[in-house]
């Protein structure tokens, strides 16, 4: 026994500083934690809200160089930022680096959707929700959402001279609100869960006539139920809320754009133009008229390279990576940040322009927003002509970009001119 103890303390010391001498070879990034639990979240907050978040991320590359440590939001944080960083986030193992969201957004939308899953459970409900949100189940819905359009601008623009494009909410308060509403609109859709499982009992739905239906008919090899009610619920939210927020932000900068290039807004009328001329009065939409429109979402997606709705987004560290010629802790996150692209380059490398993402993590909801993007900008340059009323085209982020004032256009009918 004494021989073992001998054994114990003679060599386990060796052993630590073998371990640690090989775990401190990997540097920390340069940088400073700041100070605790506030660290730098207060100075890249009120960057995003004076539109000077570029700026601030310009001024850390400069000092730190594109890996540096920081703290945001209570978390210890590798800053990383070019093409290597969006190349390591969207294609690392999923044992390596997980999607995290910020622990607001996560108690609004819940631990269970796409944003916080990894590995198998990422696949299996990534899988799902394509199975409804593929081409071929959206391009049978292209009528129904341009019904929605056309009626919101019946009712909302329609016999108005101004309008705001995208009110901005009062500060304070809104985080607890948004927990009041999430609490009530999950529970709504539970209660749909239930209506749509019964009619699917009773072979009275069709299981891809909506996603909620097509998420529980979806069953293993043994008739169970491959997605959870809460996975359902949570991921229901996310679809709603991302559905809502990129899209509009999207829209509004199309607006305010359409309105300051006089070139432009003629190219994409004529374009819409040419596709409305064949359509008999109320008649909707279709798949291959979305096929037609490739300048208006050649417009959008130059909107994207310009104001991205998603300014950066977190990963979370399961095990120690070595990037850069440094260590990213087990634990810690990392925030990166999107990478300004020059509009003049021939070619886009890869990694660098990725506004719905890339790899295995590229947003499912891709053709969604195509579609409800180019049916609202037909709508729109099809019915009136439009002017902003201040010639101001700065922005905040709040954490999406939001307009001087929310955009307030002036706005004419087409049927009155």
């Amino acid at each position: 026994m004494s021989t073992l103890l001998i054994i114990f303390f003679v060599f386990f010391p060796i052993f630590l500083l073998l371990t640690r001498k090989r775990r401190s070879s990997k540097r920390l990034p340069p940088g400073s934690l700041g100070v605790p639990i506030i660290g730098q979240s207060l100075g890249l907050l009120r960057a995003m809200r004076a539109n000077t978040a570029e700026k601030w991320i310009e001024q850390r590359i400069r000092k730190y160089g594109p890996v540096s440590k920081l703290s945001l939001f209570g978390k210890p944080t590798v800053f990383i930022y070019g093409q290597a960083a969006n190349k390591l986030v969207f294609t690392a193992d999923s044992s390596a680096i997980a999607n995290q969201q910020t622990k607001s957004v996560r108690m609004i939308l819940g631990d269970r959707c796409l944003l916080e899953l990894a590995g198998q459970d990422h696949k299996r409900v990534r899988d799902a929700l394509l199975s409804f949100l593929k081409p071929e189940t959206l391009k049978k819905y292209v009528g129904k959402i341009d019904g929605e359009i056309r009626e919101h601008l019946e009712l909302h623009w329609h016999g108005k001279e101004q309008v705001t494009v995208f009110p901005v909410n009062l500060p304070f308060t809104r985080y607890n609100r948004s927990l009041k509403a999430s609490a009530r609109v999950q529970n709504m859709v539970k209660d749909l869960i239930q209506e749509k499982r019964k009619k699917l009992d009773q072979k009275t739905a069709s299981p891809h006539q909506d996603l909620i239906t097509c998420l529980l008919s979806i069953r293993d090899e043994n008739g169970e139920e491959v997605i959870t009610e809460k996975e359902i619920v949570h991921n229901v939210m996310l679809v709603m809320v991302a559905g809502y927020d990129t899209s509009s932000v999207l829209i509004t900068f199309l607006i305010r754009l359409l309105a300051n290039d006089p070139a432009v807004y003629a190219a994409v009328l004529e374009e819409q133009g040419e596709i409305a001329k064949d359509k008999s009065m109320g008649e909707f939409l279709t798949w291959e008229d979305l096929i037609k429109m490739k300048y208006t979402w050649r417009v959008a997606m130059e909107t994207l390279r310009m104001i991205p709705p998603i300014f950066g987004g977190f990963r979370n560290t399961l095990k120690d990576i070595e990037y850069g010629g440094y260590l990213i802790p087990k634990g810690w996150q990392n925030h990166r940040n999107l990478i300004r692209i020059d509009k003049n380059q021939a070619s886009t490398p890869p990694y660098c322009y990725i506004p719905f993402g890339a790899g295995y993590r590229i947003c499912p909801g891709y053709e969604f927003a195509r579609i409800e993007t180019l049916l609202a900008i037909h709508r729109l340059v099809t019915q009136f002509t439009w002017k902003v009323q201040y010639s101001d085209n700065s922005f905040s982020r709040d954490p999406m970009p939001v307009p001087t004032k929310g955009l307030p256009i002036q706005i004419v009918s087409k049927k009155l001119q």
